[in-house]
């Protein structure tokens, strides 16, 4: 009988979430292990970037949806002020929203 050759699977890599970690950076630590995983051996590339900006763009939506889009209230609860709050909002094409 034959059998179709077996193709090799990526190793999973064991989990790097270290214990106890806080719930977000569990998500993040568990995110990057499939990152690398789907990267299946390549290096990566501009990796900070590319977390800060699949992180900080859901974040400034997600306060902003809660303050009701108002900037003062959001750049308060993110600990940064509003201009830096109105230049992250351009850079992540979320002025749109503001009006």
């Amino acid at each position: 009988m034959n059998h179709p050759p077996m193709v090799e699977q990526p190793n999973p890599v064991t989990s790097s979430v270290p214990t106890g970690a806080a719930p977000f950076a569990a998500c993040i630590y568990e995110a990057l292990d499939r990152y690398f995983i789907d990267l299946e051996g390549q290096p990566p590339s501009n990796l900070y970037q590319l977390v800060m900006n699949e992180v900080e763009r859901p974040l400034l939506n997600a306060i902003l949806t809660r303050t009701h889009g108002n900037q003062s209230k959001a750049a308060h609860m993110l600990g940064i002020n509003r201009g830096t709050l109105r230049k992250k909002l351009i850079q992540h094409g979320l002025d749109v929203i503001l009006g």
